[in-house]
């Protein structure tokens, strides 16, 4: 099977829901640039400030795809690439993007607030808690392995070490241009990109070489800066500068495939039960992750998004949008690994070096591209960089938001208006700290999978809160209670084989335990809203 013809087909399918979906969506979240954001309404300069739609989209899509929807499907790669393949078409387009979009736009109905104030709303105080608890876990896992995924590259890579840290000075003077100097966005812009890809070089030439725990440490400082700094100091302007490497990573793939011409050497289809995996459902739908659907990206949405959302109708480009731009990347992500032989793939699979497969397949791709020639080994150090810039954003924006979870469970939970846990510096050094355990536990191998699992729980409860959401304001909310029944079905059966599996046969009590917990916490909230949305039914077949 060609690999053109898998991206060409996605591409189609994606374009058409873009069109479509995308306007019904629209209409039926009626959408109206007449009504102000909270980026506008509630502007502070920290949290709160209105962007631009191509700085936000930069902002949001680099944050979401981190180096999910490249590790993710190139795992499940594993039960061949036709299940990866269709799970990414037809999830991202009837699951991930409505669930994306439909965070964005509930949290600027709610002044920017996280899904857990939708669902004090709307559910009850003690399922915003709940919410709040699994949100707040979910995202000390997504530092734990993001920061390992990252120091891992930086280790193997460490030109990508150097330039990621000229990207960081590169973006406060990018951000002081912006907004203190107010130069126009497309001057800064060209002079930001140029400069950019000049760090790559300046990383090619100056390599640091550090050790992993030497780059954990700093990663760790890092993010916790980021968390207490205004997000356009830092933040945004990286995470926007960051996002043109991103686009660049997949055109060129992309074109790059129309002159290697890959064909997939992987299987159609290998088993509905792989080996230190499990069985084909659930596992491939939690796998598979930000390639789909992601819970994570609600918390991105609600988190960051949302507060710097300049007009309600940006939501459709950055949310629908950017799910939909995540689901090419982890298109090509497959195809790159699934163009290797089979032999180099199980090699780079069994020593579980995911970024390094899909730099080797994604710089096989950018090699041949005429016009660029450049050297196999520069196109694959590029690539490399890339995935770790990734993942580098969605990893200060995790460590933000698990600072806005920390924040607003203890506000809700104290009397006091102000107390130490309202600290920013303290909130952040808490959800750092709590992620720096877990990197250094030593169990960064079965991380992944509670992680995926967990990512995709919340995913569930965020769909499953939109759905009492719109049943109570617009009644029309069928395209979000199916993907929520469908995706507390997958999450519900993954987290009790994991419960199992780490008690039983890793005897890994840590993260059976965390398993165990995160599941408690879903089924009770899902008791919560079930209870609720069955109070709607009853008053809406009543009116």
């Amino acid at each position: 099977m060609s690999g053109i013809f898998i991206l060409l087909i996605v591409l189609g399918i994606f374009l058409i829901a873009y069109v479509q979906y995308g306007n019904k969506l629209s209409r039926n979240m009626r959408l109206d640039d007449s009504n102000p954001t909270p980026a506008n309404t509630l502007t502070d300069k920290i949290d709160y400030v209105p962007a631009r739609a191509p700085v936000l989209l930069g902002h949001h899509f680099a944050s979401i795809a981190g180096a999910g929807p490249i590790v993710g499907p190139i795992i499940a790669a594993a039960y061949g690439w036709l299940p990866v393949v269709l799970w990414i078409a037809f999830g991202a387009v009837l699951i991930g993007g409505v669930h994306d979009f439909g965070a964005i736009i509930a949290s600027i109905r709610h002044r920017g607030k996280s899904i857990g104030e939708l669902i004090l709303k709307n559910i009850g105080r003690r399922g915003e808690l709940f919410f709040l608890l699994f949100s707040y876990a979910t995202l000390i896992l997504v530092i734990a392995v993001f920061i390992n995924i990252v120091a891992d590259t930086f280790v193997k890579t460490p030109s990508a070490g150097t330039s990621s840290i000229w990207f960081m000075i590169l973006a406060v003077i990018f951000g002081l241009a912006n907004y203190r100097l107010q130069l126009p966005l497309t001057i800064t812009s060209i002079v930001g990109v140029t400069l950019l890809f000049v760090g790559i070089i300046f990383g090619n030439h100056y390599p640091l070489v550090l050790d992993v725990n030497i780059w954990r440490w700093l990663l760790l400082a890092y993010v916790f800066t980021a968390s207490v700094t205004p997000v356009w100091i830092l933040l945004q302007p990286r995470d926007y500068l960051n996002s043109f490497l991103l686009y660049a990573l997949i055109a060129g793939g992309a074109i790059g495939m129309f002159f290697y011409r890959p064909h997939l050497n992987l299987p159609v289809f290998t088993s509905f039960t792989v080996d230190n995996l499990g069985p084909l459902f659930p596992i491939i739908f939690v796998t598979v992750a930000c390639g789909a659907i992601s819970g994570f990206h609600a918390l991105v949405a609600s988190g960051t998004t949302s507060k710097q959302l300049n007009k309600e109708s940006d939501a459709r480009l950055i949310g629908y949008g950017g799910m939909l731009i995540e689901g090419i990347l982890a298109v090509i992500a497959l195809v790159a690994v699934a163009s290797l032989e089979q032999h180099e793939f199980e090699s780079f699979y069994q020593r579980k070096l995911f970024v390094p497969a899909f730099a080797e397949g994604v710089g096989r791709f950018i090699h041949v591209i005429p016009i660029l020639k450049i050297e196999e080994t520069t196109a694959r150090t590029f690539t490399a960089l890339a995935v770790s810039a990734f993942a580098l954003t969605s990893l200060d924006t995790a460590t933000r938001i698990g600072r806005y979870a920390f924040q607003e469970f203890f506000q809700k939970t104290t009397s006091s208006e102000k107390n130490l846990a309202q600290n920013r510096f303290f909130a952040t050094f808490c959800t750092v700290l709590a992620g720096a355990l877990l990197t250094f536990s030593g169990k960064s191998d079965a991380i992944w999978p509670i992680f995926g699992s967990a990512n995709q729980m919340l995913a569930a409860l965020t769909l499953m809160t939109m759905t009492v959401w719109l049943a109570k304001t617009y009644k029309t909310y069928l395209y979000t209670l199916i993907p929520a029944v469908f995706m507390l079905l997958v999450t519900v059966t993954s987290l009790s084989i994991l419960c199992l599996h780490n008690f039983r046969h890793l005897h890994n009590n840590l993260l059976g335990s965390l398993a165990l917990i995160l599941l408690i916490l879903a089924l009770m909230l899902t008791v919560d809203a079930i209870g609720t949305f069955r109070i709607e039914g009853r008053r809406s077949r009543t009116n």
